[in-house]
């Protein structure tokens, strides 16, 4: 471990519960830092494979002062009719912005939803490319993209057949506008990408999407590069902006013949321009290496989608084994003083 970052975890911190919605597994929760007070969002599955987002409040970076015992966000439409997964969430003024999947039992694509308040949620719809593998790969296969991209398109086509939505997942937004326009990490596999809007109607508009995609290689942040990220890699938790530019934690999927291990990971982009990569650590920030992050629904899998900072201290929330929520900390000026030492030379 010498020449790494210390990273101390501190273990589960919200199991399954005995309430229906539940009962099978509570994973990847998005975070909302305020004050000495952090909220979650965590998606939850019951006994059916159905999934919800539940909601619990933290004191501190561990102390559950408040769980609900039904969601927050239920399933209500057809496109969503299976699940209710993975949310994120950033302020940006004074609304909040949560996204999350929606899945159907065929097709997972990304919605969002807005509040004023962390109680009261209203659903706004899909705003991921609502095209097929079989359209978009026609514009990939234009593009010349790498061999990695038409493999999956052939993957989930096999999965869901040609009509198969193109999967969206770990979609979240910058907590602040890009020369003022919101931007938006999302994930077309295997690669980590943006995009810039101004309103998010665009999103909501096929063309916009068609136009995107043409330019696909153009706003990809980051591609896969270490032995971790042999698979894939996917957005994590929303950015957070720092004097050294916005650090991403992010997850990184490992292939092997046998299985495959979900590990964290960290980046910095340019603040101004975050298409930019300017660090990466050439090793996990964190691996599945305990038995509750080894073994449980899918097994080994740390899966962070949430952040809080106390003190001098960077605490990262994690879906573990997508069973639990865990939480793991890391000192954020070694964290960044590392980053700057990995540094890409121009």
């Amino acid at each position: 471990m010498n020449g790494r970052v210390k990273v101390e975890k501190l273990g589960i911190i919200l199991a399954p519960t005995e309430n229906s919605f539940e009962n099978r597994s509570v994973l990847n929760p998005g975070c909302y830092q305020e004050g000495e007070f952090v909220h979650l969002f965590y998606r939850a599955i019951d006994k059916k494979m159905n999934s919800s987002i539940g909601y619990a409040k933290l004191k501190g970076p561990t102390e559950v002062v408040e769980r609900w015992d039904h969601p927050i966000i239920e399933r209500k439409y057809n496109y969503e009719k299976k699940g209710c997964e993975d949310p994120r969430i950033v302020k940006l003024g004074s609304t909040f912005y949560l996204t999350y999947v929606a899945h159907d039992g065929k097709n997972a694509v990304s919605c969002y939803a807005t509040s004023r308040d962390l109680k009261k949620f209203e659903k706004k719809g899909i705003i991921t490319p609502k095209m097929s593998y079989d359209a978009i790969g026609r514009i990939f296969r234009q593009e010349q993209l790498k061999d990695r991209y038409f493999m999956f398109e052939s993957y989930y086509e096999e999965y869901g057949g040609k009509n198969v939505l193109l999967w969206e997942k770990d979609v979240f937004i910058f907590p602040k506008k890009i020369k003022n326009k919101f931007a938006l990490i999302h994930r077309i596999l295997p690669d980590i990408q943006i995009v810039y809007f101004d309103s998010f109607s665009q999103l909501q508009n096929k063309n916009f999407w068609k136009n995107y995609l043409k330019n696909l290689p153009k706003y990809v942040v980051l591609e896969n590069k270490y032995w971790f990220e042999s698979r894939n890699i996917g957005g994590g938790a929303p950015p957070i902006e720092t004097k050294d530019g916005w650090l991403l934690i992010y997850h990184a999927v490992e292939e092997l013949n046998k299985s495959r291990i979900y590990h964290a990971a960290a980046a910095l982009l340019d603040k101004k321009d975050p298409q930019k990569e300017i660090a990466r650590l050439n090793y996990p920030l964190f691996s599945p290496d305990l038995d509750w992050e080894k073994h449980g629904f899918v097994q080994d899998v740390v899966f962070p989608t949430g952040t809080a900072i106390f003190g001098e201290d960077l605490y990262i929330y994690y879906g573990s084994a997508d069973k639990f929520i865990a939480v793991a900390k890391v000192n954020l000026h070694q964290l960044l003083k590392d980053l700057r030492a990995s540094r890409i030379k121009n």
